[in-house]
């Protein structure tokens, strides 16, 4: 239907029109109303309810916070002699977040400042791990050559800096690489085991030794500070707050860096080690391993040319021998194994045997030799173990049996950590019927139970496993922990605090006159006429009692009879033991050489240098 028109001249109703323009008026005001209402909640809900929210992102454009990593704690020997130590350096850091084409960035810059693939190989591992806005190191320690490049070019590149932080150093370096240990890099797998919190702005950590082993009490807690920053996201004036870092507690050693120069000039970078213990505490006093290597090489990365340098030595610098380098004793087991004679009630002191030169085990034609052709007659257990005759101690072992044998050694620690507070120690193998049943499914034979007890065959030790037993034994069997660990300190001007120690294994030694025959013979070693070590003694304030060890590396192809000193170096691993004073022991010193001549030729004259250096500081010792 068609909706009429008015008609021409028609007169208009004002009272409609009026109604329809309050209608209109209302809805537009309604709106208008709830346009307003609307803004009027928006702007609550941003400045009231969400005031905080926004303040915060507000501040966070102006204000950045950084983190402050903590100060590494020092490391001290026992005197106050400076280990480890932190010297300032500057480095280059880039925040991701500010970089738009990191590629385009790092490769501009490796025209001012040089980055090797390593450095960018690093870097890239470590940006996986942080947050985009976190500052991550990728140039450490810049010379002020490069420092001064950077800073005239710095406008080309924003998100990176040059920041001054404190690095790691070595100052007694190759002396004790392997007990301090060296801090590296934080890398990526390093990253996905720490707190990155208590890690922020933490650009290294601690690898190997002293530095890995005590990493929670030497890199203290991290503080941060707050600063405005401009567009760049530079810092404008001053702090706004700060939170100040916790730095690391400093440790000191047991160990005398006087005595450890000692060793390591006495091994004179032969393959070998040197151990010193207290027998009182278990505190060890030097622990040297060689060939050693520089520390220092490793703290801001090492480089591939050097790590490979480093690998492909044949003598193995990076090995620490004297807790982990495998050592055949010898000779040097004797003492343990003629005190477990006594102990076990198989031989009493003033029991012989007769020395032919060839030891037979009953109804076997193989002989089992002597050093000396045709053998030493009759003689007991200090001439035995003063002369070192073989033929009393392959008699002993088969009469003791290897289940009582291995029994007896393991209260001396043979065949299992020592538990020193250094990373990586190794177990060694102390012959047993069940380490050979379960490695090589084989029972264990006679004839491999005659040559345990000269320390040969399946045995395997380490320096510090021997320095440990010849402690226990100088002790009367009172087995300590050895431990590197003396004390500990909140600052330089803090007192000095005590470390406390694992408590000792009692004694297993029933009978002292035991002892007694056995340290008489190791007196008889050094101060008798007839002893493998004579000699070593002279001129020395104190009894020395002690025991050489020469082990073959391997069998002999023929059946001629060879002495120890007319078989060629190669053939022989060489050890010496020896604790002082004899009737109050207050040393243990164990030398550890992977060739030599014999054990007195070679071992005992480094063994007599380590006592003589520590003879100087024995009456001058300070208090933890």
């Amino acid at each position: 239907m068609k909706k009429r028109k008015p008609k021409p001249g028609a007169i208009k109703d004002a009272q409609r029109e009026a109604a329809r323009f309050g209608r209109r008026a209302l809805a537009g005001f309604i709106l208008i109303a709830l346009c307003l209402g609307g803004l009027a909640a928006r702007f609550w809900f941003l400045q009231v309810q969400r005031h905080a929210e926004f303040a915060a992102r507000s501040d966070n454009n102006r204000i950045s916070v950084r983190s402050i990593p903590p100060t590494r704690g020092l490391i001290y020997d026992r005197n106050g002699v400076l280990l480890a130590e932190n010297v300032a350096a500057f480095r280059l850091e880039v925040v991701p977040e500010q970089v738009d084409d990191m590629s385009a960035m790092l490769a501009a810059l490796g025209q001012v400042v040089a980055l090797s693939d390593d450095d960018i190989e690093r870097f890239d591992a470590l940006r996986k791990s942080k947050r985009p806005f976190d500052s991550i190191p990728l140039r450490l320690k810049l010379s002020e050559d490069e420092i001064a490049r950077f800073s005239t070019q710095r406008w080309h590149f924003p998100g990176v800096d040059v920041v001054p932080y404190l690095t790691r150093a070595y100052p007694r370096g190759a002396d004790f690489a392997h007990v301090v240990g060296y801090v590296g890099r934080i890398d990526a797998a390093d990253a996905a085991n720490l707190d990155a919190d208590l890690y922020a702005g933490t650009t290294q950590i601690g690898k190997t030794g002293i530095e890995r082993r005590y990493e929670d009490a030497l890199h203290g807690s991290p503080g941060y500070e707050q600063v405005e920053v401009n567009v760049d996201k530079r810092a404008i004036g001053k702090p706004i707050s700060r939170v100040a870092p916790t730095p690391g507690k400093n440790l000191y050693l047991s160990i005398d860096a006087r005595l450890q120069r000692t060793a390591m000039d006495a091994l004179a970078g032969r393959p070998g080690a040197v151990v010193a213990i207290d027998p009182r505490n278990g505190e060890v006093l030097a622990l040297a391993s060689a060939p050693s290597f520089d520390p220092n090489l490793f703290i801001n990365g090492i480089s591939r040319t050097d790590y490979a340098a480093l690998m492909n030595n044949p003598d193995k610098p990076l090995l620490d021998r004297a807790i982990a380098g495998g050592f055949t004793p010898g000779s040097t087991v004797k003492p343990y194994l003629g005190l477990g004679g006594l102990q076990l009630g198989l031989r009493r002191p003033q029991d012989t045997i007769l020395s032919t030169g060839e030891f037979h085990i009953p109804g076997q034609a193989r002989g089992y030799r002597d050093d000396v052709r045709g053998g030493q007659g009759l003689v007991n257990l200090r001439q035995a173990i003063a002369r070192s005759v073989n033929t009393y101690f392959y008699s002993l072992a088969l009469d003791m049996g290897i289940d009582r044998f291995s029994a007896w050694m393991a209260n001396f620690g043979f065949g299992q950590p020592t538990g020193i507070d250094l990373p990586g120690e190794a177990s060694g193998v102390l012959p047993s019927r069940e380490w050979k049943r379960a490695r090589m499914r084989q029972a264990f034979f006679p004839g491999e139970t005659v040559i345990a007890g000269i320390g040969q065959g399946y045995w395997v030790i380490t320096p510090i496993q021997l320095a440990n037993a010849l402690a226990t034994l100088a002790e009367g069997g009172v087995r300590h922990v050895p431990h590197l660990l003396r004390a500990m300190q909140d600052g330089l001007n803090a007192p000095r605090v005590p470390v406390a120690q694992p408590k000792p294994v009692p004694s297993f030694v029933r009978n002292p006159a035991d002892w007694e025959a056995v340290r008489q013979g190791m007196i008889d070693v050094v101060n008798d006429p007839s002893g493998t070590a004579h000699g070593l003694g002279e001129g020395f304030p104190y009894v020395i009692a002690g025991k050489t060890g020469t082990a073959e590396r391997y069998s002999r192809t023929g059946e001629e009879w060879t002495s120890i000193a007319a078989s060629p170096i190669s053939r022989h691993e060489v050890l010496f033991e020896a604790f002082t004073p004899a009737d109050a022991p207050r040393i243990a010193v164990v030398i550890a050489l992977k060739e030599g001549r014999s054990g007195a030729y070679d071992a005992a004259p480094i063994a007599r240098r380590i006592l003589d250096a520590w003879l100087k500081d024995d009456d001058a010792e300070p208090a933890p």
